[in-house]
């Protein structure tokens, strides 16, 4: 356990008897500036990492996720979304080579390990190979004035126009881009209401955003004045809410926007959701207290690696990921069940508009309502529906390694890979 945010509890839970082995406290991090690389421990959380990048340099960065709190360790290894992965690739696309414990104790790098091996820890879910001790990580450089801005908007007939419009152009703006949407909903006095926002990172500054959104999404309306110039590391902060704080709140391990119980999915869409989704999303939505969907533009640097080059396979022709969640406050079971079948109903509905044959899903948005395991015994065919989910024509590939790295399936949880012997 790196960091204890698998999002089904599987880095601390288990329906049957298990060994946790806690990283915690294997979290230095060693940086090299002159080549542009980092020696990063599993245990250490991604704002331990930025907040050393950010004192020790003002040019450099990491392509990785903006939650201070998430184990670098399990986040590189299923993948790992960031602001700046149209330009610089997925966390799992930097990583340059890797430090693993296997069954039987022995210390691999990159080079007695074997580039199979390496394969497969860079986006295949590392736990199901061994203990990843530490990954060594190309840097990104980064300019030394980003641009953000936020742009909120109330649900009906022009927002849907808005995240549809979106929808054509996110995955094939300039690299130096990166515009998610959010739709939430939120209490404005007794009434409840549903917001698209569109929060944005540009790596440059406002004098060349504003004429590059004018030309690509003038739609938007977006005026300099929306925007604030700042540092890499304050685009963090930014995109958590978080503008004005001291840095340090990075080094706070047990950062928590709110104690709530959640449940989520994911999907890739390939072709724009038609508007009169979002007004079904719209009414859903309203029935919830705190639903949530994300869509993360994909393309750029993702698009231009080939989907066999990792075990991470959803590249070219991916639009955007959506990353759905509902989250709830009592503790109890009917209370869970509700909200569990509201968003599994949500999915369904959600079908006919995303990628088919596989359905396809992010490892790091775990959701152990695609299939679990049977244990020690379990086939690889059994894995298939979730396997080929994750990683679509890899999965076969990744159970091969699985098959000469650990073929009495050892290191095993309710979705790792079996053996194919």
């Amino acid at each position: 356990m790196s960091g204890g945010h698998d999002y089904e509890g599987l880095s601390y839970l288990s329906q049957s008897p298990f060994i946790i082995v806690d990283l915690v406290n294997l979290r230095s991090i060693n940086l090299n500036l002159t080549d542009d690389t980092a020696w990063i421990q599993s245990g250490a959380t991604l704002g331990e990492l930025y907040y050393k990048i950010a004192k020790t340099s003002k040019i450099h960065a990491f392509s990785a996720g903006i939650c201070p709190s998430v184990g670098v360790g399990g986040h590189i290894s299923g993948g790992g979304f960031g602001t700046i992965m149209r330009k610089h690739g997925l966390a799992s696309d930097n990583v340059v080579d890797a430090r693993l414990m296997d069954v039987n104790g022995k210390t691999l790098d990159r080079k007695t390990m074997g580039e199979d091996l390496f394969w497969a820890l860079r986006g295949g879910g590392a736990a199901s190979f061994g203990v990843v001790l530490s990954w060594k990580v190309k840097l990104a450089r980064v300019p030394e004035k980003v641009t953000c801005f936020i742009s909120q908007h109330p649900m009906g007939p022009s927002m849907n126009k808005l995240v549809h419009r979106w929808q054509s152009i996110g995955s094939e703006l300039d690299e130096d881009l990166f515009i998610r949407v959010i739709i939430d909903n939120s209490l404005e006095g007794n009434q409840r209401r549903v917001k698209s926002t569109f929060q944005t990172l540009f790596l440059g500054g406002i004098d060349r955003l504003i004429p590059l959104m004018n030309q690509k999404f003038p739609e938007l309306g977006l005026r300099s004045q929306d925007c604030s110039e700042m540092s890499w590391i304050e685009s963090i902060m930014f995109f958590n809410w978080r503008s004005g704080q001291p840095l340090e709140i990075l080094l706070n391990r047990d950062l928590r926007f709110e104690d709530q119980y959640f449940k989520a999915k994911s999907d890739y869409v390939q072709k724009p959701v038609p508007e009169n989704v979002f007004e079904e999303v719209t009414k859903r939505f309203l029935e919830q207290d705190t639903p949530l969907m994300i869509f993360e533009p994909l393309g750029g640097k993702i698009s231009k690696i080939s989907e066999t080059e990792s075990p991470y396979p959803h590249r070219r022709g991916n639009l955007y990921n959506i990353q759905y969640m509902v989250k709830w406050k009592v503790n109890e079971v009917e209370e869970m069940n509700k909200h569990v079948r509201w968003m599994r109903s949500l999915h369904d509905y959600m079908t006919p508009y995303v990628s088919k044959s596989p359905r396809a899903a992010y490892l790091n948005y775990r959701d152990l309502d695609l299939g679990t395991t049977k244990g020690i015994n379990t086939s690889f065919e059994d894995a298939r529906k979730w396997g080929e989910a994750y990683f679509k024509g890899n999965f076969k590939r990744l159970g091969l390694v699985k098959g000469k790295i650990d073929p009495t399936n050892f290191f095993r949880n309710e979705q790792s890979i079996p053996p194919l012997l």
